[in-house]
């Protein structure tokens, strides 16, 4: 039973920092041994042709999703990789997809909408689930509503209302209304009265979706009839339930039993992991005394004596230490940490780029060191600098070196030394990752000291 699967992939994932950052969010974060983008994916795959999956997401993540598809061997087309020019939250982003449908095959059929942060077990219930969504999409605009398992403040609230008769059908319910996040106590009125928790999972039938939209967001659909750059421009920011969902008399709820979390904490992550027998979930290397209920995820040997209820997150240039119950207000941090202009809001010390990676191992004001790792049969962009110089050393693997021109091989342990404003390229031919010491020395440092010539994944 094929139908498109459109995949939202262009979140921030501020609430998990310092682990997820805006240039690697929590979606491409390898928490699950896989990213919980790849884990989407597989959940596409229960029901679409790679060919049949949709992937909105922008120009930073794009080698991201490419790097992540690539590692898991799917052929999604490229094609089928839509770039938002600016995040303007679900709705835009939605339309996009589905218009892009509606553009390639005049398909009337349905879609599937998920977002790539959430974690779901893709069970015999939640196949269930959406067969029976396809079944009623003809006729609502169906989401999911998942089955509370406490008072959670951190989700929005479904209240199902008449149940849909269908042959098949078992679980769904015309939506009698939408709410917000609650406070505890509206919470747990909401659980006791048969309430769901709003999953953001979606079954739209296209042509349906694109009527409901023309009836409540007339101007949106004008909009998009303009060049995409321009319509970004002028769009609004809104998400699919307050602009259709909440407007439409067409709205279904399918209930769902499976587990589901939106991974929108480090308190929803705690409860996603094993514990041990004290209740702590450890990811790393860690000593507990006497401590029970915590969460503690780090690269160092970590130690806790005498804690309850905390999270603990050590990263190579930042640690997060707060209680469990507090862990939504990360973002806060974050807000902070933008308006000092701190990078450390936005990029780890490992940072990701379409070549491999580079981590920096030390810096101050007029030096900086780097580790390069460059994917084999890949190469950095023909570049200049004019603020700062760079020595290479090749620790692993053959680099291929363009400088001012000249081609040369520099093996393990040879080094080159490329002065300020000269033109060069470091590139790696081998079938093994290639790693290179870079020392910059000069009085600015920062990243956007570049000019690139050539590049051969079109960065500007």
């Amino acid at each position: 039973m094929g139908i498109y699967t459109l995949i939202l992939a262009g979140g921030k994932g501020t609430r998990l920092w310092p682990l997820s950052r805006e240039d690697y969010p929590k979606q491409f974060y390898n928490i699950f041994n896989r990213s919980l983008f790849q884990k989407t994916i597989e959940r596409a795959l229960i029901f679409s042709k790679p060919e049949e999956i949709i992937i909105v997401t922008n120009e930073r993540y794009k080698f991201r999703v490419l790097d992540d598809l690539e590692e898991m061997e799917v052929s999604v087309p490229k094609e089928n990789i839509l770039m938002e020019p600016a995040a303007k939250n679900t709705l835009p982003a939605i339309y996009f997809g589905i218009k892009s449908i509606m553009e390639g095959d005049g398909s009337t059929s349905s879609v599937a909408v998920l977002p790539s942060d959430h974690f779901v077990d893709a069970d015999d219930d939640y196949k269930k689930a959406f067969e029976e969504a396809m079944e009623i999409s003809k006729k609502y605009l169906v989401t999911f509503g998942i089955e509370p398992k406490n008072p959670h403040t951190g989700y929005g609230y479904i209240k199902p209302g008449e149940k849909i008769n269908f042959s098949s059908v078992e679980k769904a319910f015309e939506v009698e209304k939408f709410v917000e996040k609650p406070n505890q106590d509206k919470a747990r009125e909401y659980v006791n009265s048969g309430y769901l928790w709003n999953s953001g999972m979606f079954m739209f039938n296209i042509r349906l979706f694109m009527e409901e939209c023309k009836l409540h967001q007339p101007d949106l659909v004008n909009l998009f009839k303009l060049p995409i750059e321009e319509a970004y421009s002028k769009l609004p920011e809104l998400s699919v339930d307050y602009g259709i969902m909440e407007k439409t008399d067409k709205a279904a709820v399918i209930k769902l039993n499976s587990f589901w979390s939106d991974v929108g904490s480090f308190d929803s992550l705690y409860e996603i992991f094993e514990k041990d027998k004290a209740g702590n979930a450890i990811r790393g290397e860690c000593i507990s005394l006497q401590s029970r209920n915590n969460l503690v995820y780090g690269g160092r040997l970590t130690a806790i004596i005498g804690v309850e209820d905390l999270v603990v997150v050590d990263t190579k240039d930042a640690v997060l230490v707060c209680n469990r119950r507090d862990s939504q207000q990360v973002r806060k941090v974050v807000e902070i940490l933008k308006k000092r202009n701190d990078k450390r809001a936005e990029v780890h010390r490992t940072a990701y780029r379409p070549w491999g990676s580079y981590t920096v191992l030390e810096e101050n004001q007029f030096y900086k060191i780097k580790r390069l790792t460059v994917k084999p049969k890949k190469r950095l962009s023909l570049q200049k600098h004019y603020h700062r110089s760079e020595h290479w050393v090749v620790v692993k693997g053959t680099a291929k070196i363009t400088v001012d021109g000249e081609e040369r091989l520099l093996r393990n342990g040879e080094s080159t030394f490329i002065p300020a404003g000269t033109l060069h390229r470091l590139e790696n031919p081998g079938l093994i990752p290639l790693e290179v010491i870079e020392v910059q020395i000069g009085e600015y440092l920062d990243e956007s000291d570049i000019e690139r010539f050539e590049d051969d994944f079109e960065r500007v």
